[in-house]
């Protein structure tokens, strides 16, 4: 009988191959799948956690100890999390029946495309869960949502270690077969057993998911690769084969939407989402038609 893990890579392998990249060259899909090569790099299952950050954040400590860096792509995942939280240490509902997990990345990308990875997270995601056939959609940056309802939640913070090395840890949270949600999240988040009427093979997603995580962030050392070969930037309008991946999926603009820093605690203004600059800021309109362009803080859809 294989074990999970097993499956897990088994599944990452297959749906490796069923990436679509007939928009780009033989050689530059075999550079983008090298730069994303690191991810699942290794696999670490638990059947509980409290969170699965603060495993890496202990896998970190414990090779430093030893004289040693944890190996770029690390996954940490967990059957079920007690102390989940998201954004502002919001509580996320993560028991059994969901795909958890959290990924060690290292700090080498400049500070332009570094704060492109949560897109490349939440492309990721949203493209695995629509494998499953359900049409889930991206509100800026990275929520996953299927007809207005939370599906997938991500978080992507920033960690030094005490040995100075610096990592980004980018937690992903998928509601799979899980059905019940407490009181205040039962109108506002949905799972994939909901939406499909069936149970969904955790392992085949958590494949699939991190197949398409070694794509996009492949994509995104890739397109900072080919902006310092052609001396461009986001700044100058160049394009992003990640944004450009991410807008595909996402429902954000044309929106009438509520900004804030901390939504929930603090909404600033409401606005129209007109468009995504090339630097992943959302551009919005305001009621006397001016504009203001954010590149950090939350939307709720009015």
């Amino acid at each position: 009988m294989y074990s999970p893990l097993q499956r897990i890579r088994e599944h990452q392998q297959a749906f490796l191959g069923q990436l679509d990249t007939h928009a780009f060259s033989p050689s530059a899909v075999e550079k983008i799948l090298a730069y994303g090569a690191p991810v699942g790099a290794a696999l670490e299952h638990h059947t509980q956690l409290n969170r699965c950050m603060d495993r890496l954040q202990q896998l970190i400590q414990e090779k430093e100890q030893q004289g040693r860096v944890l190996a770029a792509g690390t996954v940490v995942l967990a059957d079920v999390l007690t102390d989940s939280s998201g954004r502002f240490d919001r509580a996320w509902y993560a028991p059994e029946g969901g795909v958890w997990l959290a990924m060690a990345w290292p700090d080498i990308l400049l500070p332009e495309f570094t704060r492109l990875l949560p897109f490349a997270v939440g492309a990721a995601c949203c493209r695995a869960v629509r494998q499953c056939g359900v049409d889930a959609r991206l509100k800026w940056v990275n929520d996953v949502l299927v007809a207005g309802k939370k599906l997938a939640g991500i978080l992507c913070t920033t960690l030094q270690s005490s040995g100075g090395d610096r990592y980004h840890l980018l937690g992903v949270g998928i509601n799979g077969n899980n059905q019940v949600f407490p009181m205040e999240f039962q109108t506002s988040a949905t799972s994939l057993r909901s939406e499909l009427s069936q149970e969904i093979d955790l392992a085949e997603l958590t494949g699939c998911l991190l197949a398409e995580l070694r794509w996009s962030l492949g994509l995104l050392h890739y397109d900072e690769e080919q902006a310092l070969a052609e001396g461009g930037s986001c700044e100058q309008g160049r394009a992003s084969l990640l944004l450009a991946l991410w807008q595909e999926l996402c429902d954000t603009v044309g929106q009438r939407v509520e900004y804030g820093f901390n939504i929930q605690q603090k909404p600033l203004y409401r606005a129209v989402a007109r468009e995504i600059d090339p630097c992943g800021g959302l551009v919005m309109e305001l009621e006397d038609r001016s504009r203001v362009t954010e590149y950090s803080g939350e939307i709720v859809y009015l």
